[in-house]
């Protein structure tokens, strides 16, 4: 029998008994301290590492009428497969996103299997993810950035680079960078850049992904997206987007609430893929914090750019009440 520092520190195996013993076997820690020689807090350490480990994964079903009922308007009146990650309305807009991809950076461990292609669209949001990911290498990943980051004054590299590069880390994958601006000046000049070897071998990739991974742009709020506040729009562009009712982007693609896009300028200088693009891949997961990216939601929705979401709970509630569903039609 192991001694007792020995335990403390213990190796897969006799994490992966205690925690058979405690979740599968039902038994109490100290009915599993007394069986192994050891203390209930050695038992207790080993069952927060397997959980650390992602040997024990926890999730909550969603049992509260209410919350059920959310999900399931999203399932009916969107056709996407929802997330509502429960929270207190005064919570504020940084706790909201914390809270948010954390429960994102553990779904997405669901999503990713070996041999799996995921294209990521960088972002305020998705840098927030990157940091609650753990270290799960899985063979034949693959990780394509899906829209530009250089802009007239930046390469792009350090902000769009630092979330590429923490995502392929934790899967152990394969990562291909998008080398072009967000928005080129010139449509011509990115139908040029498109006929490039190199550009159409990126491309390529981008078509061949299992799975996308991307937040919701929008551009009021008190955490407005770095799109808007990076140097990629000047203040023409910007004005133009008002004029043209914008109210926000998935993947550097401009959105009016009603989903509309097609002749929005801007987006035929746009480098990420626009939503008919989007729709190609299988799974399209959106992650949305905070009350100011209700009409953008609203607008990618519409779209059909997103097959998952995960959402605060508040700012669901008021995409369901903007889109038109009272609360009284769904919340018993």
């Amino acid at each position: 029998m192991l001694g007792e520092e020995e335990w403390v520190d213990g190796n897969a195996e006799e994490v992966y008994r205690v925690a058979q013993l405690y979740y599968v076997h039902d038994e109490t820690m100290e009915s599993i301290a007394k069986r192994l020689g050891v203390s209930r807090s050695t038992v207790s350490r080993l069952l927060k590492q397997a959980r650390a480990s992602g040997i024990v994964r926890i999730t909550l079903a969603q049992e509260a009428s209410a919350s059920r009922a959310l999900v399931d308007a999203f399932s009916e009146v969107f056709g996407v497969r929802a997330h509502v990650v429960a929270m207190r309305e005064s919570i504020g807009d940084f706790r909201r996103l914390d809270a948010v991809a954390r429960f994102s950076a553990n779904l997405l461990d669901d999503l990713v299997s070996e041999g799996t292609t995921i294209g990521v669209a960088w972002g305020t949001t998705l840098s927030a993810v990157t940091t609650h990911l753990r270290f799960r290498p899985t063979p034949g990943v693959r990780l394509v950035q899906l829209n530009g980051a250089a802009n007239p004054s930046t390469s792009g590299i350090p902000y769009a680079g630092e979330i590429m590069s923490r995502m392929a880390e934790s899967y152990g994958g394969e990562l291909t960078y998008f080398p072009v601006p967000a928005f080129f000046d010139y449509p011509a000049t990115r139908e040029a850049m498109w006929r490039e070897r190199s550009i159409e071998r990126v491309l390529d990739l981008q078509r061949q992904c299992d799975l996308a991974v991307f937040g919701v742009g929008s551009l009021r709020g008190t955490m407005t997206s770095h799109v808007y506040t990076g140097g990629y729009l000047d203040r023409e562009d910007m004005e133009a987007l008002a004029r043209s009712g914008v109210v926000g982007d998935v993947c550097t693609v401009m959105l009016r609430e009603d989903g509309t896009w097609a002749d929005i300028e801007v987006n035929q200088r746009a480098s990420g893929p626009n939503p008919e693009e989007l729709a190609r891949i299988p799974r399209r997961l959106c992650i949305v914090a905070g009350e100011a990216k209700v009409a953008a939601t609203l607008g990618a929705l519409r779209a059909g750019t997103i097959t998952d979401l995960v959402i605060d709970e508040p700012t669901a509630l008021r995409v369901m009440d903007q889109g038109g569903r009272r609360r009284r039609e769904w919340q018993a």
